[in-house]
């Protein structure tokens, strides 16, 4: 029976899952199973995984595309280690992920999951020292070693955690049911937050141990709508006894509503977008953003894409985006 439980879903990156599989092969720990769950992917990735002829590799096709949800919670249901890892099939562990953080888990019994820092990657799997000492500066991943302290303010107020450089007690995640599928897009932030608000004890390992990977494949209109979507859920479904983290729980729900109407009027579906943009004034007030968003609403749809296109170029790109651009 393997220690680790490895769970990698993927859909249509044939490309990156290479990479992906090889960086858990590579690990100095051995004792684990992986599981690729694919989502009816269309391109070549079954061609992919017959190549590796080993035996702790389980390849789990799904006969339709049913969305990233249902396909990670396939690899959890067949997972049968103690320990449990899923990330994305365009990113990487290095080597010696699985050896330090099972290692917190093996003599800490009370501790329930163990998070890594990370690096940023480019397309071409090239470390972005840059960009990852932004990404970790921006989410307070530098001031973070050792027993998290406060794990709701980190997870629901800071996000400073990520599930793809998090080693799980498989128990932990049974507890919780794993992911929802109605956060569906924003399934690993609420599976945090999750965790925190059912007491469980994290850990956080300084050093750069998982390779996330930025890159153009990642962006589009329908992904951003859908993951807004996903977070508004999230943020409608948790309630704190806490006055403070209470107050920010509202506040995060306008301005996730003020930013869902932005872009569903990007969509072209103006009379929803209004709603939600009236929505969030209520708390936010009317602020410059909201009325040049409702402004743009009463547009024509050629004009309205050139007005945001503009907006876009004129405003400074974040790390994030210099690296899908590579510059």
């Amino acid at each position: 029976m393997p220690k680790v439980s490895v769970c990698i879903p993927t859909y249509n990156r044939a490309n990156f899952l290479l990479y992906s599989v090889n960086s858990v092969l590579a690990q100095t720990y051995q004792n684990f199973e992986i599981l690729i769950c694919d989502d009816g992917s269309t391109d070549n990735t079954s061609e992919v995984v017959q190549q590796w002829n080993d035996s702790r590799i389980r390849y789990i096709r799904q006969a339709v595309n049913g969305g990233r949800s249902r396909n990670m919670r396939s690899g959890f249901e067949a997972a049968t280690g103690d320990y449990f890892i899923k990330f994305d099939d365009d990113d990487a562990l290095t080597p010696k992920f699985l050896e330090k953080t099972v290692a917190v888990l093996d003599a800490e019994s009370n501790i329930d999951f163990v998070c890594t820092n990370h690096w940023i990657i480019n397309q071409q799997n090239e470390r972005v020292e840059s960009a990852t000492k932004e990404n970790s500066a921006k989410w307070g991943k530098d001031k973070l070693q050792g027993l998290v302290p406060d794990l709701v303010r980190e997870t629901f107020v800071k996000q400073s955690l990520q599930v793809g450089s998090t080693l799980f007690r498989r128990s932990a995640l049974q507890e919780v049911n794993f992911m929802r599928p109605e956060a569906d897009g924003c399934e690993d932030f609420d599976l945090l937050v999750r965790l925190a608000l059912a007491n469980k004890q994290g850990y956080f390992l300084s050093e750069y141990l998982m390779e996330y990977r930025i890159h153009g494949g990642q962006t589009s209109l329908k992904q951003n709508l859908h993951f807004l979507r996903a977070k508004l859920f999230c943020m409608e479904s948790y309630k704190f006894s806490n006055e403070e983290l209470e107050k920010i729980r509202l506040h995060k729900l306008a301005h996730l509503q003020q930013s869902l109407g932005l872009r569903l009027i990007e969509n072209g579906d103006t009379m929803e977008g209004r709603k939600f943009l009236q929505e969030s004034s209520k708390s936010l007030g009317f602020s410059s953003k909201v009325m040049i968003g409702i402004l743009w609403s009463y547009f024509p749809k050629g004009l309205q894409q050139f007005a945001i296109e503009k907006f876009r170029n004129i405003r400074p790109k974040n790390y994030s985006e210099r690296v899908r651009e590579g510059t």
